[in-house]
């Protein structure tokens, strides 16, 4: 059974953590595998897209989701509306998910969706950056798939702003889980802060 789900959903096949899919596959591993060349089309496409008309809303997240995952899953680009919790970590409730993404991309929009980062200094690049991403971890607005488009969401300002693909080889898989939890427990971004900053790179470095 699906390690996120709190109550049952059609979203799965009975029995299983895969997704219902458009090519009724039920193998986990095929499935990751055709998830994960996806999203690596999905970046050569949305990079080659930016341009000074970006504008890192909320329609624009949504449609990271949507054009990515469309090809396997009819719910891509959609909110879910069921709880999901991982481990001990209650992510937000599905009732207030869309009423709480309007509040994180209004605040979004106060900073101007961090289209105009590059002359801050990295440190405070990668606490803008933690931040949000902290907050849309906790979200966690999609029925699968949140942390690959969350990821990508914020390669994609970074890109913007003149910097690589955040770099987060410097860490383990563990540390970065860790300080996922502590967004989504504590509303504690400090830990991905240094994470987002260690792997922060100027293009022109």
């Amino acid at each position: 059974m699906s390690k996120y789900r709190l109550s049952d959903s059609p979203i799965y096949y009975p029995g299983t953590d895969v997704p219902v899919n458009k090519l009724g596959i039920e193998d986990s591993e095929t499935i990751h595998a055709l998830e994960s060349e996806l999203l690596y089309e999905a970046y050569e496409t949305f990079i080659s897209e930016l341009d000074e008309t970006t504008q890192f809303d909320e329609n624009y997240f949504k449609s990271l989701h949507y054009r990515t995952f469309s090809p396997l899953y009819e719910w891509a680009g959609e909110y879910r509306t069921f709880d999901m919790a991982k481990g001990d970590s209650l992510f937000c409730r599905g009732l207030y998910v869309a009423s709480e993404s309007q509040r994180i991309f209004s605040e979004l929009k106060m900073k101007k969706y961090l289209t105009n980062c590059q002359s801050f200094t990295r440190d405070d690049f990668a606490r803008e950056l933690a931040y949000f991403k902290c907050e849309l971890i906790a979200l966690h607005p999609f029925y699968e798939l949140n942390g690959r488009i969350t990821r990508l969401f914020f390669d994609l300002i970074a890109t913007y702003n003149g910097y690589h693909l955040i770099d987060y080889s410097f860490f383990t898989p563990r540390e970065y889980i860790e300080a996922s939890i502590r967004c989504v427990r504590y509303a504690d971004e400090e830990a991905m802060r240094q994470i987002v900053s260690t792997g922060l790179k100027k293009r022109s470095d």
